[in-house]
This record gives C-alpha cells, sequence and structure tokens, in this order.
C-alpha cells in the first residue's frame, strides 16, 4: 500500500474523497489485482553539491496485459544504510529528526523543486501519473536541490494504485518494484569557469 499523511489517509477511507481538497478520490476506479511492470530506468546522480539542482527519474512500462489503475510512486529519504527515517508527515525527501518537541520533524535534505507534471496526491510523498496501458511506459520526473551535506539515501517504491488493492510487481517475479540510492553530498562548492565557447564549467575543487 502506498503510504501517505495520515490524516488524509484516513479522511479518504472514511468519506471516499480525496483528502485536502474534496474532489473525487483517486482510487475510485482501482480494481484489485497483480500488475506486472518494468522499470525502465532508474537514475540519482551518487555524487552531488550543496546547492545544486538534479533529478531523480523513473521510467515505468505496464508489461503486462491489463491497464493500470493509476501508477504510482512514493519516494523516501534514509539515512546512509538506506533505511528510511520518513514517517506520519514526512515529506518525501526530508528526513526525521528524533529531537523531540518539534511541531515539524521534518528537516529536508533535498529542497523539492518541481515534481512528476499532473501528479500530485493527497499524500505528502506519493505520485500518480494515472492509468498505464498494456505496453505504455510513463516517466517519473522530481527535481531537486540538496540542502544538506553528508552520505544519505532515496528509496522509491511503485504501486498500481493508491489505496493498494492494485498491486505492482516486478515482471517475471512477485517482488514488489522498488529500489535505493545512497548520495554523497558535499559541502565544497564546485569550482567554474568559462571556457572558450562562453559556458560556464563546473569542476572539483
Amino acid at each position: 500500500m502506498v503510504r501517505g499523511c495520515g490524516a488524509c489517509l484516513a479522511t479518504v477511507a472514511a468519506l471516499g474523497v480525496a483528502a485536502c481538497g474534496g474532489e473525487e478520490r483517486q482510487d475510485a476506479d482501482e480494481r484489485a489485482g497483480t500488475y506486472p511492470v518494468d522499470v525502465l530506468r532508474a537514475s540519482f546522480p551518487a555524487k552531488q553539491r550543496l546547492a545544486d539542482q538534479t533529478s531523480l527519474v523513473i521510467t515505468v512500462r505496464n508489461a503486462g496485459d491489463k491497464v493500470i489503475p493509476n501508477l504510482a510512486a512514493t519516494v523516501e529519504a534514509g539515512d546512509k544504510t538506506g533505511e528510511a527515517t520518513t514517517s506520519g508527515n514526512a515529506q518525501a525527501f526530508a528526513e526525521v529528526s528524533q529531537e523531540p518537541g518539534l511541531a515539524d520533524p521534518s528537516r529536508p535534505v533535498w529542497v523539492l523543486d518541481s515534481g512528476p507534471r499532473g501528479g500530485v496526491t493527497a499524500y505528502t510523498n506519493t505520485w500518480a501519473l494515472g492509468q498505464l496501458r498494456p505496453g505504455q511506459q510513463k516517466t517519473f520526473r522530481w527535481r531537486v536541490t540538496a540542502v544538506k551535506s553528508g552520505v544519505h539515501s532515496v528509496r522509491y517504491k511503485l504501486a498500481a494504485g493508491l489505496d493498494g488493492k492494485a498491486k505492482a510487481v516486478l515482471a517475471g517475479g512477485n517482488r514488489e518494484p522498488d529500489g535505493k540510492f545512497v548520495i554523497d553530498i558535499s559541502g565544497k562548492p564546485a569550482q567554474a569557469r568559462v571556457d572558450d565557447d562562453g559556458k560556464v564549467v563546473k569542476t572539483d575543487p
């Protein structure tokens, strides 16, 4: 099941509408079943720098013979071992601070500049791109800027719907389609120079 905001999930379940908006619930036409997918691309730079914008990209193909009701992706930040550290209302690219008494425990590792177009849901760390027909593919793309140095990780999970009835599996098996990236974010700014064509070139210090 795709994770999201606890209050939103409760409202969705109780009222049958999308929380935080009152529109028709996004899983209204979700059919229970198992839907095989291929992850054609999953990329996120392993070396990054503070204040540099990068992209997390995941391309998914429907490898089955049924229409996927609502292709969804959940993103969680984690520690350097890859263990997820988000919970409750944590944002997608944030870690949860263990400091007691905080009104908002989320502490961003990356600032989300833009998410997958048309993919916003009621959940704080999940995006959905709608139906995916057999053989077709869609791409999730997040543009983010690193704001915390050190070694961090990002995990993603794919689903075929938003309420857990439609389950995505990797083609040829029963494993949930997911993955992990471990990223080293340097606090040292990149050196820059202008080349002979007038372009700015960044290099390691």
